[in-house]
């Protein structure tokens, strides 16, 4: 499996991160009335994600604590972090057309051009596009996130325990505004497995799964892992550098697995990826 292994953590290296042989995690819910994970897959309905993209969550953690774009992904890469995804509503999508405007550069108009201060938005008066996109509905998950690094790590954490965000949270897309429940800093302690164990979170990869006839079983393979590009002819400035395959039961049921190593968080269960 693609995990993350909590592995140990060093408290004689002097970090002040240290807190024994157990992570410390930060846990948190993030859920809103709709939400959107583009599909990387093209196709005239744009499709969403069921299990929210490890990516998506590193860029609404580093979004809650301020860092730029294109500036995060180390912070949140293999081995530097370690991220439990847990649905905790039921899994429900529909699809809802939107008329949108086109925002590329020969749609736009722009207001007082030569002026110190001039406003550019999309031409009201050009024809609309209409596109279907899958949404999904009263999406909810369950958050658990531990950072290598020390000083990010307890930025974070003071972020979250004063309740604040550097920009607003959202789930996917800009118009669907995220709420964010704080459940405190919590342990994360290695679980010893002798067989299977039951997990309440997302599974990487599927090969674990020990199927159950009363669970409904969902996967799906989304970006896990992305770096900052710099060379001639990169657009986006950044690209994926791994993807994960995640196993979920979209009636949130915990999952009978084997050859993973789970952690306790709490009362909960989860495999870190």
């Amino acid at each position: 499996m693609s995990q993350t292994e909590l592995g140990t953590y060093d408290a004689d290296e002097g970090d002040s991160d240290s807190h024994g042989e157990t992570r410390r995690c930060l846990s948190l819910t993030v859920s809103g009335p709709w939400g959107h994970f583009r599909h990387v897959d093209g196709n005239t309905i744009k499709r969403t994600y069921r299990i929210m993209p490890r990516t998506t969550v590193a860029g609404l953690l580093a979004a809650i604590a301020g860092y730029d774009r294109d500036s995060y992904y180390d912070l949140f890469a293999r081995g530097e972090s370690g991220i439990a995804i847990e649905p905790t509503s039921e899994i429900r999508t529909m699809n809802l057309p939107e008329n949108s405007l086109t925002t590329s550069g020969e749609g736009l108009k722009t207001v007082n051009s030569r002026g110190k201060v001039s406003i550019t938005y999309p031409d009201p008066s050009a024809d609309r596009q209409r596109v279907n996109y899958e949404v999904l509905v009263d999406p909810e998950y369950r958050i658990d996130v531990w950072l290598a690094d020390g000083e990010a790590y307890d930025h974070l954490k003071s972020v979250l325990d004063a309740g604040k965000s550097y920009y607003t949270p959202s789930l996917g897309l800009s118009e669907h505004l995220a709420e964010i429940e704080y459940h405190g800093e919590k342990s994360a302690e290695p679980v010893a497995v002798d067989g299977t164990a039951r997990v309440d979170s997302a599974i990487p990869d599927a090969d674990g799964v020990v199927p159950d006839a009363g669970v409904t079983y969902g996967t799906e393979r989304s970006p896990g892992y992305m770096t900052r590009t710099s060379g001639e002819g990169e657009f986006t400035g950044r690209k994926t550098t791994g993807f994960l395959t995640y196993t979920y039961s979209p009636e949130c049921d915990a999952l009978e697995v084997r050859g993973v190593d789970p952690a306790k968080v709490g009362d909960r269960t989860v495999v870190f990826v």
